[in-house]
């Protein structure tokens, strides 16, 4: 215990030492036109590679000049919205897109059942796996565990380190096969050891599609509505893809180009998406709803929403961090595409769930919030909800647990960053390294006796 206090002792008075150290004056990254975040002050993202995974569109060029325009995501060539449409109503859609962005064309009926019967015979993990690896150490925090897993499974796969296409898309394919495994047996060894509840290791059914799979692994009672599971497929095809330039595909580009295997590669992604500013926004969607309720008298009143919602601009509100969550993104301006087609599914999964209530909550966020933020702010491009506005609404609908937001994610990105991981194996030429200028002082040596 005394090592310890030491340690804390010393951290606490040396943080600052750190901050002083590590401190770069603002405008010395004008002075050398650095463009933080790699995008430039208007937010446009620094050219770093090609693709031809996805593309995204949010202005046009007219007469020279940008103009903002409703958001559109392609799938290999394909309108995402369009995508939706083909399958929703007939059939899952994640096994069929999947195919589509990694072999970069859609399968027709033979090929989709092969391709659904190669990945129902993945969903398996080593010989106690579970109990060895998952439920040792569990925590709250199951991207860590997902991501230990994915490391520990290298150590199963004896070519883990051969980069061939072909041995790749193996190791990928048996990756898409098992993350649901990895995150809902998770949150059940962190459920049972952590929260002190009971604990189900359901087997996932060959029969089954991914989204169907995970509901039924997740519920004691294996049960799910046809309603609950289309919902849930989607959301899982439009968060599998989203161009190269998001930040866990950068990461998975990166780290392949340094010749990393898969695995370390996957790790590295989850460990991006599992950031607040990227794959946990949804959460703080939920948590700020919460805090509405908790602090508007009257959730009809659009004057009273106003000022609440001015409030979180000002920082007097929720966390205080001048932000209201689910509303603009990086890219897209008057709409986010992922927003405005899962917007329809979502109603009528609050209808089916009684949150009728709830939902017209939402629709008023996503009504005033572009107005307080127009009023309060000045925006360079337009501001309108994003996918995840709705994403966290929908999976509270699911009663899927919190901890598991941010990990379904993945189960949906890992398909990105497998196709991206293959394009940069397919097409790499040097290691990405991006430049940094230092702006270090040179100073004379001091012996230590002097000091």
């Amino acid at each position: 215990m005394a090592d310890r206090e030491n340690i804390l002792d010393f951290t606490s008075r040396y943080s600052d030492v750190c901050v002083q150290a590590d401190y770069i004056p603002q405008e010395l990254f004008d002075e050398f036109g650095v463009q933080r975040g790699l995008r430039d002050k208007n937010g446009n993202g620094v050219l770093t590679g090609l693709t031809n995974i996805s593309r995204i569109e949010a202005f046009k060029k007219e007469n020279g000049k940008k103009i903002p325009c409703d958001g559109k995501l392609w799938y290999r060539g394909y309108d995402v919205i369009e995508l939706v449409k083909g399958f929703s109503g007939k059939r899952f859609g994640f096994e069929e897109v999947a195919y589509l962005l990694i072999f970069g064309k859609l399968p027709n009926t033979a090929e989709l059942e092969e391709f659904r019967s190669v990945l129902a015979a993945g969903r398996t993990l080593p010989t106690n796996f579970v109990r060895d690896v998952i439920m040792k150490a569990p925590g709250g925090d199951i991207m860590n565990s997902m991501t230990k897993s994915v490391l520990t499974l290298a150590a199963y796969d004896k070519s883990v380190n051969d980069n061939s296409v072909e041995n790749v898309l193996r190791q990928c394919l048996n990756l898409i096969s098992t993350f649901p495994m990895l995150a809902v047996y998770g949150y059940q060894a962190y459920n049972h050891y952590d929260c002190d509840d009971s604990m189900y290791i359901h087997r996932p059914d060959e029969n089954l599609s991914t989204a169907e799979n995970i509901l039924h692994m997740l519920r004691p009672d294996k049960k799910y509505t046809p309603l609950e599971a289309a919902v849930l497929d989607i959301a899982l095809v439009l968060h599998m893809e989203h161009g190269g330039g998001n930040n866990s595909t950068f990461t998975t580009r990166v780290v392949t180009s340094a010749g990393s295997d898969t695995y370390s590669v996957i790790a590295a992604a989850l460990s991006s998406l599992k950031g607040p500013k990227h794959g946990g926004a949804n959460i703080k969607v939920v948590e700020m709803m919460k805090d509405i309720k908790e602090n508007v008298k009257d959730l009809h009143d659009e004057d009273e929403m106003k000022h609440y919602l001015t409030r979180l601009l000002d920082k007097d509100a929720f966390d205080h961090k001048g932000l209201i969550y689910g509303m603009g993104h990086a890219v897209y301006s008057l709409s986010d595409p992922r927003a405005e087609v899962f917007k329809g599914f979502v109603e009528k999964l609050a209808i089916a769930k009684g949150r009728d209530e709830d939902f017209r909550l939402y629709s008023m966020v996503e009504k005033l919030a572009p107005k307080v933020i127009a009023e309060k702010r000045r925006i360079y491009k337009g501001v309108s909800m994003n996918v995840d506005f709705y994403s966290g609404f929908v999976y509270s609908m699911l009663d899927i647990p919190l901890e598991l937001y941010t990990p379904i994610f993945a189960i949906a990105r890992i398909v990105g960053w497998s196709a991206h991981r293959i394009e940069e194996l397919v097409n790499m030429d040097k290691i990405i390294r991006p430049a940094y200028n230092s702006v270090m002082e040179e100073k004379e040596y001091i012996p230590l006796e002097e000091r």
